[in-house]
Parts: C-alpha cells; structure tokens; sequence
C-alpha cells in the first residue's frame, strides 16, 4: 500500500511540475535549447537586425540567416522566391522533420518576422526562442564565433500561402471601411500620431506620416516582459482587448517594413490562436501610395520645419 501511495505521489509530482524546460508548439526557453543543442534534429537561425552580431558570437550550431538578403528578392520588393527559400533552408542543413529555432536581437523583431517568412511557405515545427539574444545573453549562456558546419538538408517547401500575408489593395478596403477587418499599427506612439516620420537613424520611410484610418495603436513592446520573453497569454489577451482586438474578426498587423508587426503578428496567431495577417508592405508602401485616406494627428508635413 505504501508502495502503491508513494507512486500515486511522485506521478502527481510529474504532472503538476511546471514544464519550464520543455517548449510549447511555437516557443522555446533557452534553458530547454542549451540542454538540446546537440539534438541532431535541432536546427537554429539566426536572424538579428544588426547581421555582423552573429561573426561576433552566436549559439552554438547557429547558422545566420541576412534579412536583407537571404530572406528577400533582391531587385523587387518581396520575400524570398519558394526555389531560393529551399535552396536556403537546404544550405542551414533543414529537414522536413528538423525542429527549428530561431532567434535574433531587439527581441526577436526580426527573428519573428523571419518566422512569419517561414510560416508564409508552411515549414513546420519551427519556434522562436523566448527572449532571443537579449535574454541568452543575460543569462551569460555561451556563445561561440567558429562557424558552424552542416550537411545539406533535403526539405521541400510549399508554395507561399498568401493567407497570412495582407496586400496593399485589402488595406486600401480596411482604410475604406468597406471590410471588417481589425488594423493594428504596432509602432510607437509617436509615429502612429504623424509626431515622427520613422524611428531615429532607420532610412526607410515614408513621404507621409500618420497611420492607416481605423487603426488602433498597441505598440510591440507592450507584449514582452523586462527580460525580452513574451508576456503570459492572459496578460496578452487583455492587453489586446483593451484596444478591441479580442479575436472575433480578423486581424492584420503592420508596422513600417513589416518586422515589427511581425513580432505581433506572432504574438497574436501563435501564443492567442487569433486569426491573423501581417502586412510587410507597411507604412513605407502605404504612406507612399497616392490617393489613399491617411490620418495625422500631428499635423507634419514632409520637408517641413
């Protein structure tokens, strides 16, 4: 009987433990990636804003994706082809049963938007490291700069699925109000009120400021915590709501480039389940597109004093 109680215990004990190591469908601690780092199943991206970080030091087994290069058409503006996103995945050694991790600097905005690039061509079992670099390197966990050899992989990808991704012409109907689908502007405040064209020393902008009509305001940083990792999903939830977006409609997110808006994006589809798209064109292609309503608060003009 003791035997029988003592074994009723310990399986309570596994059950109610907090799972703090293991990953969920979309995110991984980095407890849990430093103990698989050598999973020969495992594989992990970089994909920082600032490139030359990765030659600096990186986690070990890490290859380094360029966002301005490895993950877009390099003469139009577009994400990378199907052919040259597989030729890629293939060179980072990817199976189609690989397990992927991604991670970058300035809380993963672009590590999430590479994601989202990811998810665009259905490549499965892909997650982000919860708190990326900020918080790996917080925690003083080792970081290596010998590069890191792979064998070719051998995935297949689909081609681009276009339901995770909003075109200009669906933002001109959203802006119209002749559809009834939410618009986040996850910038700052600053530049959602036309205060500010872009962030201080980004060159890609806009001839206008302001933000989409119909727009509601909920800047990505409010969904991270102090160490960089995402806040809980009932603190998500609420953050979210508190603006109207509570997931009964759809959703599309945008930002400037489209990195940011990322970040939210996943927040929003991955951690909440919501129905989402992410609008990469953003406000450096809405706020150039000729004839279409805008709202500036602010009142700047472009080349004014």
């Amino acid at each position: 009987m003791k035997l029988i109680k003592k074994a009723v215990l310990l399986w309570a004990l596994l059950v109610t433990a907090p799972a703090i190591a293991a990953p969920n469908n979309f995110l991984v601690s980095t407890d849990w990636l430093e103990k698989n780092l050598n999973d020969p199943k495992l594989r992990i991206i970089e994909v920082s804003v600032d490139t030359g970080v990765y030659e600096r030091g990186h986690i070990q087994n890490a290859v380094n994706f360029k966002w301005h290069s490895d993950l877009v058409d390099p003469v139009q503006r577009d994400i990378a082809s199907k052919e040259k996103f597989e030729t890629l995945l293939r060179q980072a050694g990817i199976n189609n049963d690989s397990t992927i991790v991604i991670y970058g600097d300035n809380n993963n905005w672009f590590a999430a938007w590479g994601a989202w690039v990811f998810d665009v061509y259905g490549v499965q079992n892909v997650k982000l490291l919860d708190g990326g670099r900020k918080k790996w390197e917080a925690e003083k966990r080792p970081l290596t700069p010998l590069a890191t050899k792979v064998n070719p992989g051998t995935i297949k990808i689909a081609d681009a699925n276009n339901a995770i991704r909003a075109k200009l012409a669906e933002v001109v109907v959203i802006a119209n109000k002749k559809s009834d689908i939410a618009l986040v502007d996850i910038r700052s405040n600053d530049e959602f009120t036309g205060k500010i064209f872009a962030p201080a020393g980004f060159q890609e902008t806009a001839i206008r400021a302001g933000h989409i009509p119909g727009a509601v305001n909920v800047p990505w940083s409010q969904a991270v915590a102090e160490d960089g990792t995402f806040k809980s999903a009932d603190e998500l939830r609420k953050i979210y709501a508190a603006a109207g977006i509570d997931g009964t409609k759809p959703i599309v997110t945008y930002c400037r480039i489209g990195e940011r808006s990322s970040h939210t994006w996943f927040a929003l589809s991955k951690i909440l389940g919501y129905d989402v798209k992410n609008y990469d064109g953003s406000w450096t292609e809405y706020g150039n597109s000729v004839g279409n309503p805008v709202i500036n608060t602010a009142g700047t003009v472009w080349g004014g004093k």
